[in-house]
This record gives structure tokens, C-alpha cells and sequence, in this order.
């Protein structure tokens, strides 16, 4: 009897040299659309959607589709193809798109790799993340992690930065681009400037993670992001020696309404500071405008 198509036996032992190839493929043809004048939708009242949005997943699941005819596929512009298969990949075509519609240069292409049991799925429950890439084609970056096998910067391991203090530490945060003002992390964003040397705020939650992974920031926080934005990010985090989790510090996982993640060293003080915003203890007042103008 033939071995069937989703057979270990017909899987790479690294699934990476693909994932990069198609990371770096779609990155490649968002550059093109990058210097063209595009046509801005709206899938919301401020959720900017591109051309090269769906250029690019539509790229990336053909290339799957090839290589991987029976991994199931979940991408944020069209949702899941649910095969039934062993492994998921989890797709982010273009994070950082109101950035990249404005013409601001981050923005990245965001793939990871999970792989199933009968068990997980039998349960509903998420599997192994196995692989992940995250590609930024401004930079010529590429970020990449194997479950145990480390975390990488265009071939070169990583490692998360050393600081101990939270007053040493550059964190980043995200906001959301909708609803913003159903948003509480306005108040986060206030209290943890006043305890570290500084919070940026890039617009793109895939690389705020690798930069976490890479050492560049300490911390990273954000509310309310989707699977696709997270999955290859927090693999990145966690093989590069950082650690993941909810503002509780409960364990991290892709349907979390909450991520935050850091080198490790400084994750506890966070969570210390997360418990205080949360419960409305030691909160600095914002400024009085007013009194500045006078």
C-alpha cells in the first residue's frame, strides 16, 4: 500500500529552508507593492487592508499548497483551510499594515508551524509549535526558531538581552487599531514608562517579539492579539531563552487575550507592575495639560 501524502516519511528534517524561502518570497513582493501607490480598503473603521495583503497570502498558501498539499492553513485575510491534517500553519501575509500603508517601513511577513495529534484535535486544543519564521524585507532580517533547536537571526543564534532592572529595560507595546478606546493600555503604557527607560510602540507585534528574541527590547506587552500575529514571535521569544505569558502569569496561549514576554530576568517584575495598574495601586497621575500650558 502507498504511503499516504501526510506521511512522516515525506516531511523535511527541518522545515525552516522552506519556510524561509516562501517568508522571503512574499516579503520580496510586498516590497514591490511597497513602492507603488496602493489602493487603501477598510475591513473595520480603522483596520487598513492592502493589495499586497492578499497578494501575499495568496502566495504563501499556493507555496504551501505545493510543497504541503495536506497541512491545514489558518491566515488572517482567508481564515482557515481546515484539512484535517498533523500540522497548521498560521499565517500573517503583511503585520504592520497601517505601516506599511502609510508608507513607514516595519512591517514583516510572519509564518509558524504546528503540529497535531489525533488527541489535540479530538480535544480542540492547540498543538506543538514546531517552526516559526518572521521576515522583515526592509531590513533583510530573518528571524527563525526549532522547537529546541534555538532561535535565529539570518543564520546566527540569538539570545534575549541580560537586564536585570526594570529601570534598565526598553519594552515595546501595540495598539490596536480599532477600538482604541475600549483599549486600557493607555494606562500600562503611562505606569511602565515611568519604571523603565522607555516603551516603543513600532505598530508591528510579530517583530516587537523578535526583538525581544534578538536582545533590542526587554519586554514586550500587548492586548488582544490574534494567533497569526503571535505564534511565530513567541517560538522566537521562548527558543531565544525568553519567557511568554498572560499578564498573570498564567501560561501563554495562541487564543490569549493578553501576551507578554521578555527576557526572563525582568518577567516577574512586570507581572509585579501588571498586578498594581490592574488593581489601581500606585498609578501616577497623567499631567494636566493645563498646567503645562500655563
Amino acid at each position: 500500500m502507498p504511503t499516504p501524502p501526510n506521511s512522516e516519511s515525506f516531511l523535511p528534517a527541518s522545515f525552516i529552508p522552506a519556510m524561509s524561502a516562501i517568508a522571503r518570497e512574499a516579503g520580496a513582493l510586498l516590497v514591490q507593492y511597497f513602492h507603488q501607490k496602493l489602493k487603501i480598503e477598510y475591513k473595520g473603521d480603522a483596520d487598513l487592508v492592502t493589495a499586497a495583503d492578499r497578494a501575499s497570502e495568496t502566495l504563501i498558501r499556493e507555496r504551501i499548497g505545493q510543497q504541503f498539499p495536506s497541512h491545514d492553513v489558518l491566515g488572517e485575510e482567508q481564515g482557515l483551510n481546515d484539512r484535517g491534517g498533523d500540522y497548521r500553519w498560521y499565517v500573517d501575509p503583511l503585520d504592520g499594515t497601517t505601516n506599511f500603508a502609510h508608507g513607514y517601513p516595519v512591517f514583516c511577513v510572519s509564518m509558524a508551524l504546528e503540529k497535531l495529534t489525533h488527541e489535540d484535535r479530538a480535544a480542540g486544543r492547540e498543538g506543538r509549535r514546531i517552526a516559526g519564521v518572521v521576515f522583515d524585507p526592509t531590513r533583510d532580517e530573518l528571524f527563525s526558531a526549532e522547537q529546541g533547536k534555538g532561535a535565529h537571526l539570518n543564520g546566527q543564534p540569538i539570545r534575549v538581552s541580560q537586564a536585570t532592572e526594570l529601570k534598565q529595560c526598553l519594552v515595546a507595546t501595540g495598539f490596536p487599531s480599532h477600538k482604541r478606546h475600549k483599549n486600557p493600555n493607555i494606562h500600562f503604557y503611562h505606569q511602565i514608562t515611568l519604571r523603565t527607560h522607555g516603551v516603543r510602540r513600532a505598530g508591528s507585534a510579530a517583530l516587537d517579539l523578535c526583538n525581544v528574541a534578538s536582545g533590542r527590547f526587554d519586554g514586550f506587552w500587548e492586548f488582544n492579539l490574534n494567533p497569526w500575529d503571535t505564534a511565530a514571535g513567541v517560538l522566537i521569544v521562548e527558543e531565544a531563552g525568553g519567557k511568554v505569558s498572560r499578564f498573570d502569569g498564567s501560561p501563554f496561549q495562541l487564543n490569549s487575550s493578553e501576551t507578554l514576554a521578555s527576557n526572563g530576568l525582568v518577567h516577574d517584575a512586570l507581572l509585579h507592575e501588571f498586578q498594581e495598574i490592574f488593581a489601581g495601586r500606585g498609578l501616577e497621575a497623567l499631567p494636566d495639560p493645563r498646567t503645562y500650558q500655563k
